[in-house]
């Protein structure tokens, strides 16, 4: 299997991109495709005739099924917030044929392709109350209309099996099961599987979710509306978990982040409700959502991010993590 080279993940020429799509969409001519940005997936910006679009090249672990629910769940979204003056939420542009996404065969296997429309509007940092307040609001509308919208495909769930068990069997396949910080990474898992079952049990809201929703990087601001976007993670979850990776930003100063907080829970309750066990569950979550990172970093070491930088240091700044957290 290997006695060829193999490639793990590449970059797509977008002189290619350009070759193979421009046909298929009925956005003008097209003016130039700009390699944007290398995160989970790779980012495109497109200038055609018409104006600026944003392509989107999925990594090839993102399935056909993946796509289509992320694209059903965002036309389902965008009619219902239609008349919203403070949520939105990205939309993706339809080919000539009427279908939402291209299949690629790139040299590590197929990749899944969709044009999204470009969004205007300001990276806010939500570095200010007012501006948590209205990103409360909007997230808590974005909830509301979530909870309206019906998604016929299957989905995984962000469960405890996809936010502590996978990461963790990752984590100790990539350190190995000898290492000395093995024993307490297994001990973190297992208490925070704990404490999660027993918060659940006081009946924390569960629901879909954005899955991603850490503030600047999933919305753009325009006035007080926020057009959120980055739906790959969306799925059914603990609301909690969805509001905790707000509230774990590290772009906010450490003395504003308890009234900054509070703002944003004061602008998402005056939309829709969120309970005191639910609010009290959101510093769990925090911590269930850098076991997860922690997790994700290992699934990208191999074809993306390389072990130089994911050694003794990446390990012992987790485990200080979570000692700090006095979960264990």
């Amino acid at each position: 299997m290997f006695n060829q080279p193999t490639a793990l993940r590449s970059v797509l020429n977008p002189k290619y991109l350009e070759f193979i799509l421009s046909d298929q969409y009925d956005i003008g001519h097209w003016e130039e495709c700009l390699f944007w940005l290398r995160g989970l997936n790779d980012t495109y910006r497109v200038c055609t005739s018409t104006g600026l679009y944003i392509l989107r090249v999925y990594r090839t672990e993102i399935t056909e099924e993946d796509v289509r629910y992320e694209l059903s769940l965002l036309s389902q979204l965008k009619g219902i917030l239609d008349s919203s003056v403070r949520a939105d939420v990205g939309e993706y542009i339809e080919k000539k044929d009427n279908t939402g996404y291209t299949v690629l065969d790139a040299a590590e296997g197929k990749r899944v392709v969709v044009m999204f429309r470009y969004i205007d509007g300001t990276e806010n940092n939500l570095e200010d109350e007012e501006s948590c307040y209205a990103f409360g609001q909007s997230a808590a509308e974005l909830h509301n209309a979530m909870d309206q919208v019906a998604v016929e495909l299957p989905r995984y769930e962000l469960n405890t099996k996809l936010l502590i068990d996978e990461p963790l069997e990752r984590i100790i396949s990539y350190v190995g099961e000898k290492d000395e910080a093995a024993p307490f990474l297994h001990t973190v898992a297992n208490e925070l599987k704990e404490r999660l079952v027993t918060a659940s049990s006081h009946g924390l809201e569960w629901g879909l979710c954005h899955g991603d929703m850490h503030g600047n990087n999933n919305a753009f601001q325009q006035g007080k509306r926020f057009t959120h976007y980055d739906f790959e993670w969306a799925a059914k979850g603990w609301r909690a978990y969805d509001l905790a990776q707000v509230k774990a930003r590290k772009r906010q100063s450490g003395e504003q982040k308890a009234a900054l907080w509070d703002a944003l829970m004061a602008g998402y309750r005056s939309v829709r409700s969120f309970s005191t066990q639910d609010e009290q569950a959101v510093d769990l979550f925090i911590i269930t959502r850098r076991f997860w990172v922690m997790g994700l970093d290992v699934a990208f070491i191999e074809s993306d991010m390389g072990a130089l930088d994911y050694g003794s240091d990446w390990l012992d700044s987790f485990i200080e993590e979570f000692r700090d957290t006095g979960i264990v």
